[in-house]
C-alpha cells in the first residue's frame, strides 16, 4: 500500500490528473467507507485488497442505480420497440472500469483511492473477469450491449449464468494446464437476483391431442432464477439490463422419493437439475451433441420468451395501463435476434406458446413469429452447425418435434410450389436430414423461421449466399444480409488518452 502524499504533492498530482470536482470526490471516500462499513463490515484495519475493491465497485454501483431505474421507467413510459438478444455466450470481462469509464467517474475515482493511500490498479486487477464466452461470438454479443445502451436502444441481453465460465489456463513446466473458472467464489457485485421474475422450464414428458389444442403434460420442472446486470451507456445516462438465468430444482423435485426413504438422495439429486446452469461448453465453433447442452439451450429460450411475453401483455397506453392480447402487435414491439443457432429453439418454443397457449391460427402465429424472430451466423464450418438427433428430441422435446415436423412439412411445400420436380433440392433444404440417424438441421431452422439472416463480415455473408445457404438465398433473397462484426476500442481509447475523452483537443 502506497503511503499518502503531502497536501502540495497532492494539488500537483489532481492538476496532472486533469480532476474536476474536488466534492466528488469527497463524497466518493465518503461512500466508499460507508460501504466498507456497513455492506462489508470490516474496517481499515482488517480490511483486505478484495474488501477494499468490494467497497470501490459498491461505490461506483451506487451511480449507476438511479440512471438503471430511470432507464427502464422511460421504456415502460415510451414502449418502445425492445431488442432482445438472445446468447449462449456473454464475454463480458470486468465491469469496474468499463462503469467508471461509461460514467466518466475514473479520475474521481482514481484520486479518491490515491487519497486514501490505495492504488487503483491493483483494486481493479481484485476483479474477477466475467467469462462467460469462448472468444468472438461471446464478445460481439457483449459488444452489442455497449453499443445499444451508447444508442439508447431499447436493448436487452438474455443468456445463462454459468458457475463456471470459459476455463483458466495456466503454464506448468511448459504444459498448459485447465483449472475451473470459479468466478463467482467471492461474490459478484454487479448482478441483482429477481427471485419475484422466476420462471419454470420444462423437460421430458409427453404430448396429449384434445379438440381444443395439444397439451404437454408429465414433464418435469426446473426453475429459472433472473440474475440483472446493468449495462451502461458511454456518457448518457442510460442503464440498459442483461439477465443471466441460474437454473434451480423446485422444492418438490424428486421428493415423491422420501414417502419410501430416499429424502437425502432426493435433494442430492437437485444437482441433476441445477447442473444445466452449471458450466460453459469450452467451444464455439464445435458441436457437440449432448443433452445437457441442448437442455441449457431450450432452458434459456424458454425463460426468456416467457419474459418477453410477460413484457408484451403488461404495457401502458398513454396514462392506461392495460393487457395487451393482441399478439399481431408483437413483431411491431418485439425484436428477437437469435446469436448462431444455440437460441434456434426460440422458433418453434414462440410457436408453442401461441398455438398452444394462446390458441392462435398456425399461419398467424407463424406470420408472427417470422417476423419477430432474425438470426446471425457466425460460421460456415461444418463441424461447428448443430444437428441434434431426432431422438434426443423425441425424449427431453416431444412436443417441439411435432411443430419442427409441421414448420419442415409447410416449408417443403412452398419449395416444392417454387421449384416443381426438384427433389435433389428438397432433400437439401429440408430441416430434417435422413441419411443414416435423423437429425434436426438447426440453421435451416434459423433460415425458415426468421425474417433476417446475416453473416458477420461481408466476405462470409456472400460465402452464405453462394454455398453453404445457396438453396435458400435462391428461394428468399430478400432475407440475407451482412453486418460486419463491430467492436468497443472505446475504453482503450479512453484510458490511453483520457484528455480526448473530457473533450480536450
Amino acid at each position: 500500500m502506497s503511503k499518502p502524499l503531502s497536501d502540495h504533492d497532492r494539488k500537483k498530482q489532481i492538476s496532472v490528473r486533469g480532476l474536476a470536482g474536488v466534492e466528488n470526490v469527497a463524497d466518493l471516500k465518503q461512500n466508499f467507507n460507508r460501504h466498507l462499513h456497513f455492506t462489508l463490515v470490516k474496517d481499515r484495519n482488517v480490511a483486505t485488497r478484495r474488501d477494499y475493491y468490494f467497497a470501490l465497485a459498491h461505490t461506483v454501483r451506487d451511480h449507476l442505480m438511479g440512471r438503471w431505474i430511470r432507464t427502464q421507467q422511460h421504456y415502460y413510459e415510451k414502449d418502445p420497440k425492445r431488442v432482445y438478444y438472445i446468447s449462449l455466450e456473454f464475454y463480458m470481462g470486468r465491469a469496474l472500469q468499463n462503469t467508471m469509464v461509461n460514467l466518466a467517474l475514473e479520475n474521481a475515482c482514481d484520486e479518491a483511492m490515491y487519497q486514501m493511500g490505495l492504488d487503483m490498479e491493483e483494486l481493479e486487477d481484485m476483479e474477477e473477469d466475467a467469462g462467460l464466452g469462448n472468444g468472438g461470438l461471446g464478445r460481439l454479443a457483449a459488444c452489442f450491449l455497449d453499443s445499444m445502451a451508447s444508442l439508447g436502444l431499447a436493448g436487452y441481453g438474455y443468456g445463462i449464468r454459468y458457475e463456471f465460465g470459459i476455463f483458466n489456463q495456466k503454464i506448468v513446466n511448459g504444459w498448459q494446464v485447465e483449472e475451473a473458472d470459479d468466478w463467482l467464489r467471492f461474490g459478484n457485485p454487479w448482478e441483482k437476483a429477481r427471485p419475484e421474475y422466476m420462471r419454470p422450464v420444462h423437460f421430458y414428458g409427453k404430448t396429449e391431442h384434445h379438440p381444443d389444442g395439444v397439451k404437454w403434460v408429465d414433464t418435469q420442472v426446473v426453475l429459472a432464477l433472473p440474475y440483472d446486470t446493468p449495462i451502461p451507456g458511454y456518457r448518457n445516462n442510460i442503464v440498459n439490463t442483461m439477465r443471466l438465468w441460474s437454473a434451480k430444482a423446485p422444492c418438490e423435485f424428486n421428493l415423491k422419493d422420501f414417502n419410501v426413504g430416499g429424502y437425502i438422495q432426493a435433494v442430492l439429486d437437485r444437482n441433476l437439475a441445477e447442473n444445466i446452469s452449471r458450466v460453459l461448453y469450452p467451444n464455439d465453433n464445435f458441436f457437440e451433441g449432448k443433452e445437457l447442452r441442448l437442455k441449457q439451450e431450450y432452458f434459456v429460450v424458454s425463460a426468456t420468451l416467457q419474459d418477453i411475453i410477460r413484457r408484451f401483455k403488461v404495457s401502458k397506453f398513454g396514462s392506461r395501463e392495460i393487457a395487451r392480447t393482441d399478439f399481431s402487435k408483437l413483431p411491431e414491439k418485439v425484436a428477437i435476434q437469435l446469436n448462431d443457432t444455440h437460441p434456434a429453439m426460440a422458433i418453434p418454443e414462440l410457436m408453442r406458446v401461441l398455438v398452444d397457449e394462446e390458441k392462435l391460427g398456425w399461419e398467424t402465429a407463424w406470420d408472427i413469429c417470422v417476423r419477430t424472430c432474425a438470426y446471425t451466423n457466425h460460421t460456415v464450418l461444418p463441424e461447428a452447425l448443430e444437428r441434434w438427433p431426432v431422438d434426443l428430441f423425441a425424449h427431453l422435446l416431444p412436443r417441439h418435434l411435432e411443430i419442427v415436423y409441421e414448420i419442415n412439412r409447410r416449408h417443403l411445400e412452398r419449395v416444392a410450389a417454387k421449384f416443381p420436380g426438384d427433389q435433389d433440392r428438397l432433400r437439401r433444404m429440408s430441416l430434417i436430414e435422413e441419411g443414416g440417424q435423423k437429425r434436426i438441421n438447426m440453421a435451416h431452422l434459423c433460415i425458415v423461421g426468421s425474417h433476417a439472416v446475416n453473416g458477420v463480415a461481408q466476405i462470409h455473408s456472400d460465402i452464405l449466399k453462394a454455398t453453404v445457404f445457396k438453396d435458400f438465398y435462391e428461394m428468399e433473397p430478400h432475407k440475407f444480409q451482412n453486418k460486419t462484426n463491430g467492436i468497443t476500442p472505446r475504453r482503450w481509447l479512453v484510458m490511453c488518452n483520457p484528455w480526448a475523452g473530457r473533450g480536450h483537443r
